[in-house]
């Protein structure tokens, strides 16, 4: 059984969506952010940077980093189709474009909303964001760009890159308008909310929805 190390709207989102849709037998490890319980001892312990999410393995080994995790559930549960086939271009594509959104879109979304600690002076927290917002919108254009028909990037094939897209895009400040300017992104948003995987636990990250 999986321990997946969760707290909601964060990266945990994509892993658990994953989980879900392969079926596997997993345990929620809610931590309250702000109780601050991400950076207590006993999680330190398990994730040395204080954040969320985690993967304890069936072994008892702990994966970090939610692109790695999503790609670790994707290779333990081969027959679910979640990564095309090794070596091929559309494998590749994933593989791609998961590590343009950790490099840009997630790392913009970090300096957007924790702008602060990005600089030693508290005067360039705004100039920071500013540009971080900037990025960040020019990062998902090329997405959008890159997208076709869909419902997914891959077409007509769901990947693990398609989950972790919806997550990046809850976290943008304004997602109607991001809608709005990417349509093509709007698509694949909906059609993985509306696979019964992130219908299951869609309420557990946000219950006003």
């Amino acid at each position: 059984m999986y321990k997946l190390y969760w707290s909601p709207n964060t990266g945990a989102l994509a892993p658990q969506i994953l989980l879900e849709e392969v079926g596997a037998d997993y345990q929620r490890i809610i931590l309250d952010l702000a109780a601050d319980e991400q950076n207590k001892d006993e999680y330190l312990a398990i994730n040395p940077r204080g954040q969320v999410p985690a993967l304890e393995l069936a072994d008892g080994s702990i994966l970090t980093e939610s692109a790695a995790i999503a790609l670790h559930i994707a290779d333990n549960h081969p027959d679910s189709g979640l990564l095309p086939p090794m070596g091929s271009s559309q494998r590749a594509q994933v593989y791609r474009w998961l590590f343009f959104a950790v490099a840009n879109i997630y790392e913009a979304d970090l300096r957007f909303y924790y702008s602060e600690v990005y600089s030693g002076d508290p005067g360039c927290a705004d100039p920071i964001k500013s540009q971080a917002r900037i990025d960040m919108d020019a990062a998902w254009d090329l997405v959008e760009k890159e997208l076709g028909d869909g419902p997914y990037l891959l077409g007509d094939n769901y990947s693990v890159i398609d989950p972790y897209l919806l997550m990046l895009s809850q976290w943008h400040e304004d997602t109607r308008e991001l809608y709005q300017r990417c349509p093509r992104l709007m698509k694949l948003c909906e059609a993985v909310k509306a696979r019964s995987a992130c219908q299951a636990i869609w309420k557990q990250n946000y219950p006003e929805s």
